[in-house]
């Protein structure tokens, strides 16, 4: 999305809408453990846009804000309406769908990050696909160890919770040991601290349009509209399971009310417009997961122990607290630890999330049986 909309889009602007999201679902929302973001769809839709207004002479990021207004009224149309009784009507066969498509996404968002590494060079691309390898197998490892007997239970919670973060600063380090630290990576671009990457404002003076892009924008707006209300949904449905044991209910109408304040408010910021996020809802479902073990009264396993989920610690505190951190790498210190990551293991990041969306996806298990 940054070089697609030649730097547009950044890192802060990225960032931003996480903390946005993370924020306001994480107070207001019904149903606080979806984690909100900017997603791989939005990030093509963005782009989309950009390919077709700019040629117009249109201001792009005026024209993104009347998208954004026009869908805030569409998504508060949606929530008054009782729109999400639909959602009897997706079944988990419709998300499955969704997320195996989201999964793909990431998987080809991290091969196209690779393929532009030879415009450093081919030193430096052959070394990126290294160590995007490394970091996809040793992240996924992690995520193995987790669910397997090796070591005690904390240790291989720890293991599975914090070792693909763990990953990304190992690997950002290892690039730089013996001769690859003369190999020129590629590294993620930064800017000012808690400043957009253009030279702009955090305000868009979305008057700066002609009447008629203005009423162009709706089109554009009800195409955003009805993804959020698909994907956002589909994220949430998933985050609340029935694998999950969850005591309070859910909220969606309210939630896609929430969800059409932060889009205008994204609009206005000039930042990507956020909405939940899979697979980073489900998992975040799953780490609050507290487990217990029982005998398992297969006879075929007579006189073993399974694990099954006793209940979510649900609470707000723990999505919070992942925007208020987000907020922290906007600062100028973080933001230059965020610049010495290298491109590749961006790219390995991707990997890892593709791979292990696919690994719990229902149609990858129904092809695995079959």
């Amino acid at each position: 999305m940054f070089t697609k909309t030649k730097m547009s889009y950044g890192v802060n602007e990225v960032l931003l809408a996480s903390v946005l999201g993370s924020f306001v679902f994480a107070i207001f929302a019904a149903q606080p453990l979806v984690i909100v973001g900017v997603t791989g769809p939005i990030t093509v839709f963005n782009y989309t846009v950009y390919d077709i207004i700019t040629p117009r002479g249109t201001n792009y990021f005026a024209f993104m804000c009347w998208i954004g207004l026009w869908a805030l009224v569409m998504h508060w149309v949606l929530a008054i309406t009782n729109s999400c009784n639909g959602l009897r009507y997706v079944t988990r066969f419709s998300c499955d769908t969704f997320g195996f498509y989201v999964a793909f996404i990431y998987l080809q968002k991290g091969i196209q990050v690779l393929t532009r590494q030879w415009e450093a060079g081919e030193a430096a691309a052959y070394l990126s696909i290294t160590v995007a390898l490394l970091t996809l197998m040793t992240g996924y490892g992690c995520g193995i160890i987790g669910g397997s007997t090796l070591f005690q239970r904390y240790v291989r919670k720890f293991i599975e919770d914090y070792g693909t973060p763990l990953t990304i600063i190992f690997f950002t380090g290892f690039v730089h040991i013996g001769k690859m630290e003369a190999v020129p990576l590629q590294t993620l671009p930064t800017s000012k601290s808690f400043s957009p990457t253009h030279e702009r404002g955090w305000f868009i003076h979305f008057w700066d349009i002609n009447v008629s892009d203005v009423f162009l924008a709706i089109p554009f707006a009800v195409l955003l509209t009805i993804l959020f209300w698909f994907d956002h949904n589909v994220s949430s449905l998933i985050a609340q399971g029935t694998e999950f044991p969850l005591r309070k209910p859910a909220g969606f109408h309210w939630d896609i009310f929430l969800l059409g304040l932060t889009t205008g408010i994204a609009g206005l910021l000039g930042i990507p417009f956020p909405n939940g996020l899979i697979p980073q809802a489900p998992f975040h479902t799953n780490a609050l997961c507290v487990t217990r073990q029982v005998s398992d009264e297969d006879e075929e396993h007579k006189g073993k122990t399974q694990r099954v989920v006793d209940h979510v610690v649900e609470q707000r505190v723990s999505n919070l607290a992942q925007g208020i951190l987000t907020l922290g790498t906007m600062s100028g210190p973080l933001l230059v630890v965020l610049h010495l990551i290298p491109r590749g293991v961006l790219a390995g990041l991707f990997f890892i999330m593709g791979v292990q969306a696919l690994e719990g996806n229902g149609i990858t298990l129904k092809m695995l049986f079959l």
